[in-house]
């Protein structure tokens, strides 16, 4: 028997069904399924099959959709539900930075104040340093070998033959600097002598002898005023370049060497830099005019500048984020040290063209 012959067989009346169904209620006839199973009235109401004066079974019932939920109260405004924009952070603890820099300040400017001996040991302890954070990262991360021994005393001499000789003295002390690098790494096997070497010698010349043109500075009669001039511009132009680039930055200056630097930092690192530059030689170097600060402070811009994407093509390298931890929020002291290095010669040449290294 198919749905087509199919017809509904009388159901009769009786006071259990009339109980169930009501008296005026229409008899609901027995319906088989889809397999041939019959089903009576009471279980197509309990499946919500049928319902009084309805259609009892329809292929072509429409199937009901849920009801929709309410939304909740925060969804009725869609605009109030998008997370509100991040501000934009720095990359390292600006507390502990701004202590630790208050701190080396006060230190340098307390060695410069006392004795200008005691500001050129404290130019040689940051060598070491500095040459002991250089050597160790690049045999951690290169297994390059710089010897460490006389690179350590050859830097401290070059920045006190500088202090004491000038520019002769730092340039002898720097070639036997290299010497003693040669000869020292003889006494170890021939493999890689070559590369350990020449690492060796830029070490020499990237960290102590650049630093020797700080010493250098210090000779001059106005000597402690010419430091700070130095130290005052390399920080300025930094300041100046990470708030303008932090505030302002869009587009990149070197994305492949250093992805935070952006154009609009380095035209903040030079106005801040030429401003100061300028009010410094006006009010501190003997004898200089402020048009030569404007030149004196985009030329130490650029140089720290420079200087700093040098140092991240170093670290990039290597594979590395800072070159130590000695100095919390700063890194290490190579990291503090990578505007400046560059620099001093700058400053030192500039100074002395406009008025005199006496």
């Amino acid at each position: 028997m198919n749905d087509s012959s199919w017809q509904p067989e009388p159901v009769p009346a009786g006071p259990a069904y009339d109980a169930q169904v009501g008296p005026h209620t229409r008899p609901m006839p027995i319906v088989p399924d889809a397999a041939g199973r019959d089903f009576d009235d009471r279980e197509a109401r309990d499946r919500g099959a049928a319902s009084d004066g309805g259609p009892l079974f329809r292929a072509d019932t429409p199937p009901q959709e849920p009801m929709p939920s309410p939304p909740p109260p925060h969804a009725e405004h869609p605009q109030d539900s998008s997370p509100p924009p991040q501000k934009k952070r720095a990359g390292r603890d600006l507390r502990a930075a701004i202590g630790v820099g208050v701190g080396l300040g006060a230190v340098i400017f307390a060695s410069l104040l006392i004795v200008k001996a005691v500001f050129v040991g404290v130019v040689v302890v940051a060598v070491v340093v500095g040459l002991w954070e250089l050597t160790s990262r690049l045999q951690e991360q290169k297994g390059i070998k710089a010897p460490l021994v006389p690179l350590a005393v050859g830097g401290a001499a070059m920045v006190i033959a500088g202090y004491v000789r000038g520019a002769e003295g730092a340039w002898v002390a720097m070639a036997l600097t290299v010497l003693a690098v040669l000869v020292w790494r003889m006494t170890e096997p021939p493999e890689d002598y070559l590369k350990d070497v020449t690492a060796g010698a830029f070490a020499a010349f990237y960290v102590p002898f650049l630093a020797t043109f700080v010493a250098m500075l210090l000779t001059a009669d106005d000597g402690p005023q010419r430091v700070i001039t130095f130290l005052l511009l390399t920080v300025v132009s930094d300041t100046g370049a990470y708030a303008v680039g932090w505030r302002f930055g869009k587009t990149k200056l070197a994305p492949r060497i250093s992805p935070g630097k952006t154009r609009e930092g380095l035209f903040g690192a030079v106005a801040f830099a030429m401003v100061a530059g300028a009010l410094c030689m006006e009010f501190l170097i003997d004898g200089g005019a402020w048009w030569q600060g404007l030149l004196l402070g985009l030329a130490v811009a650029v140089s720290a500048t420079l200087g700093d994407l040098g140092e991240s093509m170093i670290k990039r390298d290597l594979g590395i984020k800072d070159m130590g931890t000695l100095l919390p929020g700063h890194g290490g002291i190579m990291d503090r040290l990578d505007s400046l290095l560059p620099t001093a010669p700058v400053v030192w040449l500039l100074l002395a063209a406009f008025v005199g290294t006496g």
